[in-house]
């Protein structure tokens, strides 16, 4: 255990990198210890010495000085000269994939919000098209990462080097179902559907074509049927084969939040008593899951909170079970999800500066 760490965070421009910034500025096991912002920082604001916080996102300035804190321009030197143990990368994933071995050797322990460490099988890992430099060195440093959802790899991540934090999707969809298929209660053959929207946010922050107001406003589509790079993460993460789930994600004309909507058929006939105390079971212990016994979530309730809000209700004979599953994208789906490893590498409270 510590009392407190030097943290940095690379990619504080973004949405995630918003969010990350704040729960790190005001948790109070880093009081006196700001996050190091490192990032591209062109000759002009270098010459400054980095682009002030306060310009970058107008939202974290406080009465503290935050504004103040600067994104510097990224080194291995910075990070070493300000004594930093812990390095947040919210950054593309071919820049995580490039950076992290480096960060390893270093003696960094790091928690990453990218996709380029999460995936164990090459055949899941494809749908990145990494180009790694160094196949060996990128393979032995796979083997050194844990997938960072506390609620299954508690344990793990509180000795792990390297954290892949989840992403959005996979967290709402894993949640839901990986205490029914643990505990062997689906039917399988049945095949599962999960059914995902999502806000805008979860497309990041450089505006694409779908995402541009004109597109996004007044509409609901579906995109990356059979090919979403999250789903590879359900099949590993779940335990399933590609056969088993059909995973569909929308676009929400929301700012953010998800909710997923998860099908399954059962082997046999099932209680709603039987079926809620297997949930509240396996999330025993589990301070960032919050279980609906007698409702169905909805993003209002988790927009802008650290939760995933789970709920059920049983088809009339027992066999099927619609299970939907809430979280912020930006939070429990990423910033949120980092920070609460943060707390578990450190044996702090897991929702220490998260509610």
């Amino acid at each position: 255990m510590s009392d407190t760490v030097q943290t940095a965070v690379v990619g504080v421009t973004g949405y995630a990198g918003a969010e990350l910034a704040r729960l790190l500025l005001r948790h109070p096991r880093l009081k006196g210890k700001p996050p190091v912002f490192a990032g591209r920082v062109d000759e002009r604001d270098a010459a400054r010495g980095g682009v002030p916080l306060a310009e970058i996102h107008p939202e974290l300035v406080d009465s503290t000085g935050h504004g103040l804190l600067k994104q510097e321009p990224f080194s291995w030197d910075l990070l070493a000269s300000r004594g930093v143990e812990v390095l947040f990368l919210a950054t593309p994933h071919e820049q995580s994939r490039e950076w992290v071995p480096e960060a390893l050797r270093r003696g960094l322990r790091i928690i990453d919000l990218s996709g380029a460490w999460r995936l164990t099988e090459a055949a899941n890992r494809a749908v990145y098209a990494f180009e790694d430099a160094d196949a060996e060195l990128a393979a032995a440093t796979q083997l050194q990462a844990v997938y960072g959802m506390p609620e299954l790899h508690r344990a793990r991540i509180a000795a792990a080097r390297l954290v892949a934090n989840p992403g959005c999707y996979a967290t709402s969809v894993i949640l839901a179902l990986k205490p029914l298929v643990a505990a062997g209660l689906v039917d399988l053959s049945q095949g599962i559907v999960a059914d995902a929207k999502s806000g805008v946010s979860g497309a990041g922050k450089s505006p694409t074509a779908k995402t541009h107001y004109m597109y996004a406003a007044d509409n609901l589509s579906a995109y990356g049927a059979f090919t979403h790079r999250h789903t590879g993460e359900l099949l590993e993460q779940i335990g399933l084969g590609a056969n088993e789930i059909t995973f569909t994600p929308h676009l929400l004309p929301i700012p953010r939040g998800i909710l997923s909507t998860v099908y399954v058929r059962f082997h046999e006939p099932q209680t709603r008593e039987g079926v809620a105390k297997i949930y509240h079971k396996f999330f025993q212990g589990s301070p960032m899951v919050r279980f609906y016994d007698k409702s169905l979530p909805q993003i209002q309730h988790v927009a802008r909170t650290c939760y995933a809000d789970l709920g059920f209700q049983l088809s009339p004979d027992g066999r099927r079970a619609v299970i939907v599953s809430c979280l912020d994208n930006l939070l429990k789906g990423a910033s949120g999800q980092a920070v609460q490893n943060l707390n578990v590498i450190f044996g702090w409270g897991e929702s220490e500066g998260l509610e």
